[in-house]
């Protein structure tokens, strides 16, 4: 088996499950590859001291690789996604953060979990990406265009509202004046969405959510579509730009630019472990079926 390791570094909480998790690997003679930079750390870090081949760039991870294995918190499966892209290799995340939906290993279960992906015994749940284009082009948005969690725009350098002019499959819904906008995916209606008021979604639902931030108008209520539609936005606000993130890379557009969304021709592919399913992970994180009034 070929495994390909990403992760973040948490000083303290993370050491102890990065060294189980290459004491299980190397036990079981799986070959690993490590993405560049996070060996450099774990060197340094004087974590590990054998030599690991690398790799650095998503042209490297090929279908030669079984499983990327992701090492952090939720966001860290964020950025395991813009190696992976079209590949469809799968992502299991190990989760040394906090509050997260998709690391879903945690460190107590970390030998148990590994050995169900070693026998090949887990299924695979597909993510809906949305990929976004702009017009004029915008040079930050050329190389990573797509999203796994959401797509937002939101209000840069004021105090005030930006007005965003909706258009659904080129039928106009709506002019949002807001701090700004979320189109989630189902994957990500459980983060920015989720705060700002959106429903959840399970993974497999084929809908998007858009979700404003701090809607002025109060009759502006999050609204759930096809996975399917044509979103174009149009922003205009008091200042010369506002902000576009996707999911945790956020760079600046003119006021004016037209952004085209849309569901993404490939999808990532997350590892589901057998009883560790997005069902128990909601009642997990969100405390449901647990009386906490006392």
């Amino acid at each position: 088996m070929k495994i390909a390791i990403y992760g973040q570094y948490y000083q303290n909480s993370t050491e102890p499950i990065i060294r189980d998790i290459f004491v299980f690997f190397n036990k079981n003679n799986v070959d690993l590859v490590i993405e560049a930079n996070f060996l450099e750390l774990l060197y340094e870090k004087d974590i590990i001291k054998k030599e690991y081949k690398t790799f650095s760039s998503h042209t490297e991870l090929d279908n030669s690789f079984d499983v990327v294995v992701s090492i952090g918190g939720d966001g860290t499966i964020l950025r395991a996604a813009t190696l992976v892209r079209d590949s469809g290799i799968p992502i299991l995340g190990i989760n040394a953060g906090r509050l997260g939906f998709l690391a879903t290993v945690q460190k107590e279960d970390i030998d148990s979990f590994l050995q169900i992906v070693i026998d090949k015994k887990y299924s695979i749940s597909p993510r809906t990406l949305l990929s976004l284009s702009c017009d004029p082009p915008n040079e930050a948005l050329q190389d990573i265009n797509f999203a796994m969690n959401e797509v937002s725009v939101s209000r840069k350098d004021t105090t005030s509202m930006i007005t965003i002019d909706t258009f659904l499959n080129d039928e106009y819904l709506n002019s949002y004046w807001a701090d700004g906008l979320i189109i989630s995916t189902p994957t990500g209606s459980t983060g920015y969405s989720l705060s700002c008021g959106g429903p959840i979604l399970t993974p497999d639902v084929k809908s998007l959510v858009i979700t404003p931030i701090a809607p002025h108008n109060l009759n502006a209520r999050p609204l759930v579509i096809p996975d399917e539609t044509v979103i174009r936005l149009k922003v205009s606000g008091r200042e010369d730009n506002y902000l576009v993130s996707l999911d945790s890379r956020i760079t600046s557009v003119a006021n004016e630019s037209i952004l085209t969304i849309t569901k993404t021709p490939f999808q990532i592919n997350m590892v589901e472990i057998p009883d560790e399913t997005f069902l128990k992970t909601l009642r997990s994180k969100l405390l449901w079926g647990q009386d906490k009034r006392n």
